[in-house]
């Protein structure tokens, strides 16, 4: 077998096996919409939409809370430094 000749066995098995992937994903895209189509002519997907809404919290805000958070930090390192100073 030269080397033209597995080149071209290894083209065509190359061509084969990309061909069969592409069918399997294409079957496989179908089967999902049907099964979609299905589920939702059924009503089975009613909840889906009713996702919980996040609470909102009535706290101050993030940034407020961090400005809050800077502020007693700072504090705090400025009675550290006062106390060295002793």
């Amino acid at each position: 077998m030269t080397i033209v000749e597995m080149l071209e066995q290894s083209g065509v098995l190359t061509l084969l096996g990309m061909g069969i992937v592409v069918g399997f994903l294409a079957i496989l895209i179908v089967c999902v919409t049907c099964v979609g189509k299905i589920i939702h002519a059924l009503g089975l997907d009613k909840d889906a939409g009713a996702l919980p809404k996040p609470a909102v919290s009535q706290g101050p805000s993030t940034a407020a809370k961090a400005a809050a958070v800077t502020a007693a930090i700072t504090a705090a390192v400025t009675e550290y430094r006062k106390g060295e100073g002793k």
